[in-house]
């Protein structure tokens, strides 16, 4: 699963507003279709692995797949059955942040309805609402 190597802060502040469209990695810019965000959302390293191995059961061996968002968030749970106060739990999972307009996945190396079959079934394991995008080309 994805992770960082080592982090300048074990736990992060939290922000649960996610607010305004993604400032970057909003166009292609490798593969010829990709998968686009339209919600805000922490997608986790879980969620993000169990897209990839979708995508890759697709490709066979024909084509090749670029992951555009890394788990560099992490996130804290205090244990079950634990009274309040004591303060922040520890680190248990990574996650990351989603902006609307966001490029997930990219691919290249299929046909278009293949491409949009493999992104289609990966959009199934995500919390939120995907979009199918293709390269303009000029």
């Amino acid at each position: 699963m994805l992770m960082p190597k080592r982090v300048k802060y074990r736990k992060p502040h939290s922000h649960p507003r996610i607010k305004g469209p993604a400032k970057r990695g909003v166009s292609l810019a490798f593969g010829e279709f990709g998968l686009k965000a339209l919600e805000p959302k922490w997608v986790t390293a879980r969620q993000i692995e169990s897209c990839r191995v979708t995508v890759v059961r697709h490709l066979k061996k024909g084509g090749k797949l670029w992951v555009r968002i890394f788990p560099d968030k992490a996130i804290t749970k205090h244990p079950a059955e634990t009274r309040m106060g004591k303060g922040k739990g520890a680190p248990d999972h990574w996650a990351a942040v989603v902006k609307p307009g966001r490029i997930l996945f990219e691919i290249e190396g299929l046909t278009r309805a293949e491409a949009e079959l493999a992104l289609g079934i990966a959009s199934y394991k995500l919390p939120i609402k995907t979009k199918f995008v293709v390269r303009e080309h000029v």
